[in-house]
């Protein structure tokens, strides 16, 4: 590959920090789930929108949750840890058990998530990509296999209309 395959490839992945940031995101998911090894990982964040309109000034402004998602798929459940991009800490878990939901699917538009209503009032949407580099917003990992699988998952197992 010559210099210019180089200059157009993109950006790419530190794997040392990658590396770091699965260990820290794992880590803090065992600190908070109880038999917290028994569940593979990926990060994947949500999104709340709201919306303004103030006469001749519209626009939206979006926030930005992190999330630490593990999954068993022998106990069918998703388990949810909100965070921070840096993984300074976490909240609590919530835990999404197949048998217990009302109904999941995968949403390709307007964005790709994987969507849960665990009832009639309240779903969660959770958008995960191989790797997003922007650190401010996202933790930084990269996840290309684990999302793999997580999809496969997801989808075969857990969701349901």
């Amino acid at each position: 590959m010559g210099f210019f395959g180089k200059l157009f490839k993109g950006p790419e992945i530190d794997m040392e920090k990658s590396d770091a940031n699965a260990k820290k995101m794992r880590a803090l998911f065992d600190q908070v789930v109880e038999n917290g090894s028994d569940y593979r990982l990926i990060f994947g964040y949500t999104e709340d929108v709201s919306r303004f309109n103030y006469g001749f000034v519209h626009g939206s402004k979006t926030k930005i949750g992190n999330l630490i998602v593990g999954w068993n798929e022998e106990r069918e459940t998703i388990v949810v840890v909100p965070t921070v991009p840096d993984l300074s800490g976490c909240g609590d878990p919530t835990y999404y058990r197949r048998s217990e939901i009302l109904k999941a699917y995968r949403n390709k538009y307007p964005t790709d998530a994987f969507v849960i209503y665990p009832d009639k009032r309240g779903y969660i949407a959770i958008n995960a990509y191989d790797w997003l580099e922007d650190e401010h917003l996202y933790v930084y990992v990269s996840q290309e296999t684990e999302l793999k699988e997580f999809t496969v998952f997801f989808n075969t197992r857990f969701a349901k209309k």
